[in-house]
């Protein structure tokens, strides 16, 4: 099937690099918001504009199906919207060299590179990224678009919002939960719960930074 690559950026040439290792589907163009990519190529591919041009596509190139290639995840969770909005079907880019247990589950638009694990009863929610060489064990549940960084380790039955980011290397031991939203630095180990919209560094990890979020404003418009 042709798919459409929405971020021309370096985690967009990841992606690429992993639909083309799969061999399921073939990409056919990137959109990205940098008006300065328009009409260059990302290995091969061309930048065909802004992501403006969904509806002109899908009508005129009858494209169907998409992945968000971005590793923001706001920006990520945004344009899967976006996607859907506009009809298209959300694929998942999973490279062969990730291994991931027949009792797992996974959404859509997940990116699962290189190396990657995902064991026994492991549920992964939509638009999440599990990166090169990132451990996702037994029973986690890990909500939408979050991004478990190269190298980290989420151990047996921890529990990770929506929205979060674990850093590069970062280790979680099991039974935790890290709330929506937060943030796990580079190289942390997790020993206790981190709270929603919570920064925790260090070994052991500590919180340094906590932000106090209202909770009469809606979750899509918080800056």
């Amino acid at each position: 099937m042709d798919v459409l690559l929405l971020g021309a950026g370096g985690h967009g040439k990841v992606v690429l690099d992993i639909l083309r290792a799969a061999g399921e589907h073939t990409p056919v163009g990137f959109l990205d918001a940098d008006p300065a990519l328009a009409g260059t190529s990302v290995g091969g591919v061309p930048v065909l504009g802004p992501v403006n041009l969904l509806t002109k596509l899908k009508q005129q190139q009858k494209l169907k199906a998409a992945i968000v290639s971005i590793g923001d995840n706001r920006a990520r969770r945004s344009y899967a919207a976006l996607l859907r909005e506009h009809g298209y079907e959300l694929i998942n880019a999973i490279h062969p060299a990730a291994t991931i247990s027949p009792t797992a589950r996974i959404g859509k638009n997940v990116v699962v590179c290189a190396g990657a694990v995902i064991c026994a009863e492991a549920r992964v929610g939509d638009s999440t990224i599990i990166n090169t060489s990132a451990v996702v064990d037994h029973e986690c549940r890990v909500g939408e678009a979050v991004h478990v960084c190269p190298g980290a380790l989420l151990a047996g039955r921890v529990n990770v919002g929506a929205g979060a980011f674990i850093g590069l290397g970062a280790k979680v031991i099991q039974c935790l939960t890290v709330g929506e939203n937060a943030t796990i630095g580079a190289g942390a180990v997790v020993v206790d719960d981190v709270p929603a919209h919570a920064t925790a560094v260090g070994v052991p990890a500590r919180v340094i930074k906590s932000k106090q979020i209202d909770p009469h404003v809606n979750a899509d418009a918080r800056p």
